[in-house]
């Protein structure tokens, strides 16, 4: 991965090249960031992009950073821990029994079943393990529910949904036709994610951010903006970071 460096301070980046981009776009994150270029463009032209933007990828780096240390964090999966869950802090409660595989359900919360003879520390790699997998299958049934919402009515139909750990985007559209969408949109409100599925439906036909692109997005979702604005103000905090204590 190539390094930026702006001043003393130094940022991973990746630099992706695409034919459909016209100019040079920065996507930020809080320890990197990623460089989209037209697919013709010079080592030279890149180089400029990056001096010229020096200033505002170093503020909005570390505001970024700043803005992670609010992040949920997970000293260990235990009862009484909380998760983000679809714009809500909501409550972990464990209870051992004796079945062999961890189960994971949601009455109020999340009630996890682990085997009792599972030790701590296996118990601690296991459980979220198995909280990550469930929530990646409620993102896509709730990915699903949306598209059959709006995609049909709307002459909008992709080919497919993955859901991805992406690092630098909240969904993509390809060229196949197939929806991607990081599943840490699980996080949000489903309106937010909503708004997410419909911003990918809607480059089914307008594969870039025209005034008609907006325009499509706010027939299917009038307040697509207050939406939009959410993610954009509580990205930072779609998700959670595990701790070791000290």
């Amino acid at each position: 991965m190539p390094v930026f460096r702006i001043g003393d301070r130094q940022f991973d980046y990746s630099l992706r090249r695409s034919a459909t981009a016209k100019r040079a776009n920065i996507t930020v994150t809080p320890g990197s960031f990623e460089l989209l270029v037209p697919e013709q463009a010079t080592d030279e032209q890149i180089e400029a992009v990056l001096h010229r933007r020096r200033a505002w990828i170093l503020e909005t780096v570390s505001a970024m950073q700043e803005r992670a240390k609010s992040q949920a964090r997970v000293y260990r999966f235990a009862t009484g821990a909380k998760l983000p869950y679809r714009g809500r802090m909501t409550k972990i409660t464990v209870e051992p029994f004796d079945g062999s595989l961890v189960e994971v359900s949601f009455r109020n919360g999340f009630v996890i079943r682990t085997p009792r003879d599972l030790s701590e520390e296996a118990a601690d790699a296991v459980i979220e393990s198995s909280l990550r997998l469930w929530l990646r299958r409620r993102m896509r049934d709730d990915a699903k529910e949306f598209v059959h919402r709006h995609g049909a009515s709307n002459g909008l139909k992709p080919k497919g949904i993955q859901i991805k750990d992406q690092k630098h985007m909240w969904g993509a559209c390809g060229q196949d036709r197939q929806i991607h969408l990081n599943w840490h949109l699980i996080f949000a409100p489903r309106p937010v994610l909503e708004y997410a599925v419909v911003h990918e439906l809607c480059h089914l036909r307008y594969r870039n951010h025209a005034p008609e692109f907006w325009s499509l997005v706010g027939s299917i979702l009038p307040d697509w903006e207050a939406r939009k604005s959410w993610l954009d103000d509580n990205e930072h905090l779609l998700g959670w970071e595990k701790w070791e204590p000290a």
